[in-house]
């Protein structure tokens, strides 16, 4: 008797991109509660990169943004949009040393101003 092998077609689990992050799980990185994440993503500071606008998901690094606003706008007194400003002017900074050096990471060098010198 020649018995037909049946196959069972497979059932793919399906994982969550590792390279994207929940709302909930940024604000826990960020040390945040998830509603200052919502304001922040509101200003623009960060964009979604997935998910649905129920469960927008999220780059991991984004946490770091979100944590430097975070200490703005705790050590400086800044608002939420001049905590946004703050960071994005300071990102810029960056890319703009970035590509002045080479893209090389270099040590700051504390300057002494001209009109501080003693003569």
């Amino acid at each position: 008797m020649a018995s037909a092998t049946r196959t069972r077609p497979r059932t793919q689990l399906t994982r969550s991109d590792p390279a994207r992050i929940s709302l909930d799980a940024l604000a826990a990185a960020a040390g945040l509660h998830p509603e200052v994440v919502r304001r922040f993503v509101a200003l623009g500071l960060l964009q979604p990169t997935g998910g649905s606008s129920a469960a927008p998901q999220f780059r991991p690094q984004d946490a770091r943004l979100l944590a430097r606003a975070a200490r703005l706008r705790r050590d400086l007194g800044l608002n939420y949009a001049g905590a946004v400003l703050a960071v994005e002017l300071l990102a810029r900074i960056d890319e703009l040393e970035g590509q002045g050096r080479g893209g090389a990471p270099r040590r700051r060098q504390h300057e002494v101003i001209a009109w501080t010198r003693i003569v």
